[in-house]
């Protein structure tokens, strides 16, 4: 693929990722070509191209009948996904403790920095995160997957978070229950256990995290 033609399918990649995982498009929503080919100023070739890559990270759904759609979502998908996010998430911070890279803390600690310095509400609309932090946030979580020097491992974090992402929606629902925890108390928790070498208790302050956010979601659904 020349050049200028793998840019501009990153480019519509990139877009649409973000839309969906912003909420544009609905979970289950068809996604019909001349739409979109609209939206993004694309051909129906790169669009199916795109759609193609976005099914193999789990934020589309391919099937004959359909065609495309928003991967749909259920609280019985998101308990298997949380189970095997904890499994594959905690297992790439374990050998990112255990390779003990330097320049991987010193990104684990920064990032944890702008997190940690990054308002997660805004007074004005208090329902809602922040953009801000919501990009923080991913970089944090993004610098703890990052240090297992394994791009398969990595890359299938990486997915599975993208596919998290698609309940989120579910959780702008959770704000009652979510003042009772403390974020800012987990993330500074996981950071300093990573950067102490202490992989057990990195991996079940991880796994707590995860999993209580899920608690949260389903409750809300309840």
């Amino acid at each position: 693929m020349p050049t200028s033609a793998k840019t501009r399918t990153d480019e519509v990649h990139a877009r649409l990722r973000a839309d969906i995982l912003a909420g544009r498009y609905a979970p289950g929503e068809r996604l019909k070509f001349t739409p979109l080919c609209q939206a993004y100023d694309a051909s129906v070739g790169l669009v199916r191209e795109v759609l193609s890559r976005l099914a193999e990270q789990g934020l589309v759904l391919a099937s004959p009948q359909v065609g495309f759609q928003v991967t749909p979502i259920s609280v019985d998908d998101l308990l298997d996904l949380t189970r095997t996010r904890m499994d594959i998430e905690c297992l790439a911070l374990r050998r990112g403790i255990e390779r003990g890279d330097t320049a991987w803390r010193a990104r684990v600690v920064a990032t944890h920095f702008t997190l940690a310095d990054t308002p997660r509400r805004d007074p004005s609309e208090p329902t809602r995160v922040t953009p801000a932090w919501e990009a923080a946030h991913a970089d944090f979580h993004d610098a703890l997957l990052a240090g297992c020097g394994s791009p398969r491992l990595y890359a299938i974090a990486t997915a599975l978070r993208d596919s998290a992402c698609l309940y989120r929606r579910w959780s702008e629902a959770i704000d009652s229950s979510d003042a009772a925890r403390d974020p800012a108390r987990e993330h500074a928790t996981i950071c300093q256990h990573t950067i102490d070498g202490d992989a057990d208790a990195a991996v079940a302050a991880l796994a707590a995290h995860i999993e209580l956010t899920t608690t949260l979601i389903v409750a809300s659904r309840a």
